[in-house]
């Protein structure tokens, strides 16, 4: 058996650890919907929320945090903007710059909760994932090491 070769244990945990957070990505997009938003609006708001540094980010750090063309995340701050969630600041340089609103924090407020509910309830199941997939990881290196 190839060292790559996953056992049928581990395929169904990688499998596991894929539904389970397509199963969450479903839930964010409906809670993010009721709210008027869409799961990129939200990602991007959480992003800001979450990574901005003294409360702000650049467009470009957010596309590359949301996997986005940087075009894409200049559209979708633009949206975000018209929509009264976002400021935009030009820095120096050129360098474009966005902070939310206190409506956009507000939004959060209220999505967060539930985004944390989800996440803790299904935690145990993610974890149990993770360990077979790790164990698998440890059994490679105690080989390699031999």
């Amino acid at each position: 058996m190839p060292k790559e070769a996953l056992s049928e244990t581990e395929y169904e945990a990688l499998a596991n650890l894929r539904y389970r957070i397509r199963k969450f990505r479903q839930f964010s997009a409906g809670v993010a919907s009721r709210l008027g938003l869409s799961p990129p609006e939200h990602q991007a708001l959480l992003a800001i929320k979450g990574l901005g540094i003294r409360g702000e980010m650049s467009v470009s750090s957010l596309a590359e945090k949301l996997f986005l063309a940087p075009a894409s995340a200049t559209e979708l701050t633009e949206g975000l903007k018209a929509r009264g969630f976002l400021t935009v600041v030009v820095k120096p340089k050129r360098r474009i710059v966005v902070r939310l609103t206190d409506q956009a924090e507000e939004l959060l407020r209220r999505l967060t909760p539930a985004h944390l509910y989800e996440i803790r309830e299904m935690a145990p199941e993610l974890m149990q994932a993770l360990r077979a997939l790790q164990d698998h990881r440890r059994m490679e290196m105690a080989a390699w090491m031999q």
